[in-house]
């Protein structure tokens, strides 16, 4: 299988990129950025200005599938007008240049995979999968737009793919190395009251649970990529200063948190339960099912300098 990866220099495109190679298939990044060199760890780069569908259409005239995984990361900086609207536009304008590419191939891809995240379901204590309710917030809107922005593909025939992934858990980007900051420091703590639910899942598993999506044509429509067992902030935490062999004790409280990240304090202070029933369902072992085991990989000693 060949396949494109609108966004495939980021964390999670290089994680599935490896994972396809090793698993027989190839893969393609296509980045925005001009000087960008022709691969990256051995994989062919195609440069697209996140714009042009017809240039889009060329590029996808071979492949047999599309992972669109474009957008601005929401945990850059405070969301201020400007922020939020740079957020929206970084997913939707790649989307409208994917509808009017696929209108343009006489063999568009036989799938696409279009990524969303778990905070279209809003913040709730309450379990919730696949079938559940949508949320309302910022978060919630901005996931409802970046999946339906893609839906005119499957007027073709093609199978279309929604994964809507939790906080993923890698030992060099994202969530982890930033959580693990405070702890190096002897600050780690509970942020706000600790009770808040975080919905994971190892960067592994996402790459695994992906290929899977798209090797299996039975499988359509949306899977959460989360693992099936949730914890808490505090739970984390007290797991991450364990592996670290550092004190949990400095609590981090609400009001400090919005005075210094605004609305976007709700990405740490609000909490969700998501279940990949779906995903489950059809079979998917994960590697790594509870923080214990994920953690024990990410922060084991070999890959740890302190």
């Amino acid at each position: 299988m060949r396949v494109a990866i609108i966004g495939g220099r980021g964390l999670i495109g290089m994680a599935l990129a490896r994972e396809l190679r090793s698993n027989g298939h190839e893969a393609l990044l296509l980045s925005r950025r001009v000087a960008a060199r022709s691969n990256v760890d051995g994989f062919p780069v195609g440069i697209w200005d996140g714009r042009s569908g017809e240039s889009l259409a060329a590029i996808l005239d071979e492949m047999d599938a599309l992972v669109n995984l474009s957008g601005e990361s929401i945990g850059k900086s405070p969301w201020t007008q400007k922020r939020k609207q740079i957020i929206v536009d970084s997913r939707l304008q790649p989307a409208r240049a994917i509808t009017e590419a696929w209108s343009k191939m006489k063999s568009p891809p036989r799938v696409l995979l279009q990524s969303s995240a778990m905070g279209i379901y809003g913040s709730t204590d309450q379990p919730v999968d696949e079938s559940s309710k949508l949320g309302n917030g910022f978060l919630a809107e901005v996931c409802k737009k970046w999946e339906a922005s893609t839906e005119a593909a499957a007027q073709y025939g093609t199978r279309r793919v929604i994964t809507r992934s939790g906080v993923v858990l890698d030992r060099n980007q994202g969530i982890l190395p930033q959580m693990m900051l405070p702890f190096r420091l002897f600050v780690g703590g509970p942020m706000g009251t600790g009770r808040q639910w975080l919905s994971w899942i190892h960067i592994t598993d996402e790459a695994r649970a992906m290929r899977r999506l798209l090797e299996d044509e039975g499988m359509s429509g949306i899977y959460n990529l989360t693992c099936p067992h949730p914890v808490t902030n505090a739970e984390f935490g007290r797991e991450v200063g364990r592996y670290l062999h550092r004190p949990y004790w400095f609590r981090m409280p609400a009001f400090a948190l919005k005075l210094v990240l605004g609305e976007m304090g709700s990405l740490v202070l609000e909490g969700q339960i998501v279940l990949p029933t779906r995903l489950t369902g059809a079979g998917f072992e994960f590697l790594y099912p509870d923080i214990g085991s994920a953690l024990s990989e990410l922060l084991s000693s070999k890959h740890q300098n302190s």
